[in-house]
């Protein structure tokens, strides 16, 4: 098979607009079994079967209390019943679900990484230990299945330390614990998330990802980005709640070469394909400490195409199927931010169309909860400081027409 065979598309995940956007420019055909359902993801796609079925006037249901991952098995077979595509394109939301990913792969082939291979990637402490091997820092990192182990293994620790879900997405139920005394409640909250508990040293410095993309023996990084997280004026309730990227990351050519030295290590070692991402801390002494990898299509997709004035979409099908990798720009367009907006306290939602710079749009008169996602917003400027700055200005008039 060559990718000029592939014609229909299948998108699977919690973050698709910009997905299916850029795969509908790449010329393809587009389904998507999705969570939100938002308009522009609609407009984007043939055909879309969602998780939550949005309605003017009523409320739109928590992610919390919606997301299931078997739920996308059901939505795919939903759309295969009357058509058939030709693979499968993955984005966030299913990166720990291994069964689930097994199962899609039965019912259309992953392009990309494939469930195995995601496994291996995502499991801990198993990835860590191959990053000791690799020789690529880390985080000292322990998984702990109750408060008294817990405990235990943070006596072995320097605080502060970070206490995280073993299986999670955008940053959710991560708390960072300063003393021993606050153990015991940050515990408590983030084993609501789940049975098993990574406890983790707690690194000082910049949250970035690394975007790249590989095929068997070749590997190209596109950006270094900064990430953004629990800022509390956009909403995130969340201390470390994913809320958008900044793309690129101003670094030096010694740093950039790090990054690509660890993508490279890891692409090789765990045979990744396609489009993946590197969540990072880089210190002070530009040490980047790889956190995980996300292995397949990351929150960065428009920005980097913006950036790089490349599809991702066609680069990812090259890369996986084809074995190849393109020419990559030598100068960057700019920089492109990204925000998610959260809601301050229950909302109606306004027409979000108007404003031209708003992505994954909820349809108008939707009720959403506080600290539940709106919208995201995007802005594209000359230097990373207007880019931010422009991206704010607009947040700022969106929440002023909420009601």
């Amino acid at each position: 098979m060559s990718s000029s065979d592939i014609q229909t598309l299948l998108l699977v995940g919690m973050d698709l607009p910009a997905l299916a956007k850029s795969a509908r420019n790449a010329g393809y055909r587009v389904f998507a079994a999705d969570f939100f359902g938002d308009l522009d993801l609609i407009r984007a796609c043939d055909r879309y079967e969602a998780v939550i079925k949005q309605r003017s006037g009523l409320i739109c249901e928590r992610i919390e209390d919606s997301f299931n991952p078997e739920v996308f098995v059901k939505l795919v077979k939903k759309l295969l019943i009357e058509d058939s595509a030709d693979g499968i394109l993955l984005s966030s939301g299913l990166d720990d679900s291994f069964d689930v990913l097994e199962e899609l792969n039965s019912l259309v082939p992953i392009i990309g990484n494939s469930p195995e291979t995601i496994r291996r990637v995502r499991e801990k402490p198993r990835f860590f230990e191959e990053l000791e091997r690799l020789g690529i820092a880390y985080p000292k990192s322990v998984v702990v299945e109750d408060l008294k182990e817990a405990e235990r293994v943070a006596k072995d620790f320097d605080y502060p330390l970070v206490l995280k879900p073993v299986a999670g997405f955008a940053g959710v139920g991560i708390r960072k614990v300063e003393s021993k005394y606050s153990l015991k409640r940050a515990f408590k909250i983030v084993s609501k998330h789940g049975e098993k508990v990574l406890i983790q040293q707690f690194i000082e410095g910049v949250h970035a990802s690394v975007s790249f993309v590989s095929s068997s023996g070749n590997v190209k990084v596109l950006t270094v980005n900064k990430q953004l997280l629990g800022m509390r004026e956009l909403g995130q309730c969340e201390p470390f709640g994913f809320c958008g990227n900044i793309v690129p990351l101003n670094i030096s050519k010694s740093l950039f070469r790090k990054c690509e030295e660890i993508a490279k290590k890891l692409a090789s070692h765990f045979d990744l394909r396609g489009s993946n991402g590197i969540d990072l801390v880089i210190t002070e002494s530009e040490t980047p400490y790889v956190i995980e990898v996300n292995p397949r299509f990351q929150a960065t997709l428009e920005c980097v195409e913006k950036v790089l004035g490349l599809n991702l979409t066609q680069l990812h099908i090259k890369a996986c199927i084809d074995n190849s990798l393109p020419k990559l720009p030598t100068k960057n367009l700019g920089y492109c931010t990204r925000l998610i907006l959260y809601a301050h306290k229950r909302v109606k939602v306004p027409d979000l169309t108007f404003f031209e710079e708003a992505r994954d749009i909820p349809l108008q008169g939707v009720i959403i909860e506080r600290g539940e996602p709106i919208c995201s917003v995007f802005a594209q400027a000359k230097t990373f400081k207007a880019s931010f700055k422009k991206a704010i200005k607009i947040a700022k008039l969106i929440y002023k027409s909420l009601s």
